[in-house]
């Protein structure tokens, strides 16, 4: 194996620890970085980024590592954070992690580890690089533990940054790092996992909207324009969604009570124009389906669209993939036909993303489903 000189991201976490330990085992020079992306709450009991760079000094001290802090912060904001407030804002559903990885981990953070003569790049993503050997194209593989595979997150990442990437710990099952890092005396081996999008942490969602998103009231209706009650504002629910709406079941009047009065509701859609949240009884309710698929902002890893075909799809992070038709592909955009496998409230704003089997192929952000 090659020897580079690589530089790793240490977030704080078990995942980047082992990460850094598995590259130094195997001969590489490591260097380790702390990204620090978000300064708005540093005074928070919400922020642990504090610990987290204790955490991550810790880390590099047992393995006998270089680490640097440095600052990403106006980078995120610009790049990230303003993107994912308009989609908010716009009614849609970001995925900030996509955009992170795209904009900071592999661009921002990348550019920072090549001025500091880096041949490669490392995280602890459970994903794999590989090339291939026929067209030379780097190819971004799932990760071996299906329960942690994180390709859906990496989709956006193009063959410049595939080709520094490196993945260590992409074969590995959650379990196995964290018997390696309580092995080799990790000061975080017990450390959990790091839940929801990095700036918020563990503070509630709408709480943290609140301050930067301003609240419109609207009514709520069913699937019959019957209202039901008021939101506060859409940027505030998520399709799917299905607690915290604040709202009982409704009988017509005279009628006898049935089975359906107490299914529990569902967000199903989001009318921007009239500010009214439409939801429907049922998690099986037809409007929570969707046939079709549209997506903008491709981005194929391969630099070109896949043929059109028979493809595994994601149109949020923690499912199955799905049989789905790429039924048109450009540079730009694509549409999926998932009739064979309807997917349940699909979300514009989040990615879908296609495979090829074990290869992630790119994806795009939804636009619009309908069934």
């Amino acid at each position: 194996m090659t020897k580079h000189r690589v530089v790793v991201g240490l977030s704080g976490g078990v995942d980047s620890a082992v990460t850094a330990h598995v590259l130094k085992q195997q001969g590489h020079e490591v260097i380790g970085i702390f990204m620090k992306n978000w300064e708005d709450d540093d005074d928070s009991e919400f922020c642990s980024s504090r610990q987290d760079f204790l955490d991550a000094a810790s880390v590099a001290d047992v393995l006998g590592i270089e680490i640097e802090h440095v600052n990403f912060a106006a980078d995120y904001k610009d790049r990230v954070f303003a993107e994912f407030l308009r989609e908010y804002q716009a009614g849609r559903t970001p995925n900030p992690d996509v955009l992170c990885n795209a904009e900071i981990k592999f661009k921002a953070f990348l550019d920072h580890a090549m001025r500091l003569g880096a041949e490669k790049i490392a995280t602890g993503h459970y994903a794999r690089v590989r090339q291939n050997a026929d067209t030379g194209l780097f190819e971004l593989l799932k990760g071996l533990d299906a329960n942690k595979d994180q390709s859906y997150f990496l989709h956006r990442l193009n063959q410049a940054q595939l080709s520094k990437a490196m993945f260590p710990i992409g074969h590995l099952c959650k379990t196995e790092v964290r018997r390696i890092a309580t092995e080799i005396g990790l000061p975080n081996a017990r450390k959990k996992d790091s839940t929801g999008i990095c700036f918020i942490g563990e503070r509630p969602f709408r709480e943290f909207l609140n301050r930067y998103i301003s609240k419109e009231p609207g009514p709520i209706v069913d699937d019959r324009g019957r209202k039901l009650g008021q939101h506060v504002g859409l940027s505030f629910y998520t399709l799917g969604q299905r607690s915290g709406l604040g709202i009982g079941g409704v009988k017509e009047k005279g009628a006898a009570r049935g089975a359906g009065d107490h299914a529990p509701w569902f967000v199903a859609r989001k009318d921007v124009e009239r500010n009214t949240l439409v939801v429907v009884q049922g998690h099986d309710h037809p409007w929570l389906l969707s046939r079709h698929v549209q997506a903008d902002q491709a981005s194929w890893v391969a630099g070109a669209p896949p043929a059109l075909g028979a493809y595994g799809s994601k149109t949020r992070y923690r499912q199955p993939d799905a049989s789905t038709q790429l039924v048109q592909a450009s540079d730009t955009d694509f549409t999926l036909d998932c009739t064979a496998q309807p997917q349940w409230a699909v979300t514009p704003g989040q990615s879908a993303v296609l495979y090829d089997g074990e290869v992630c192929l790119g994806g795009g952000i939804i636009a619009a489903a309908h069934g």
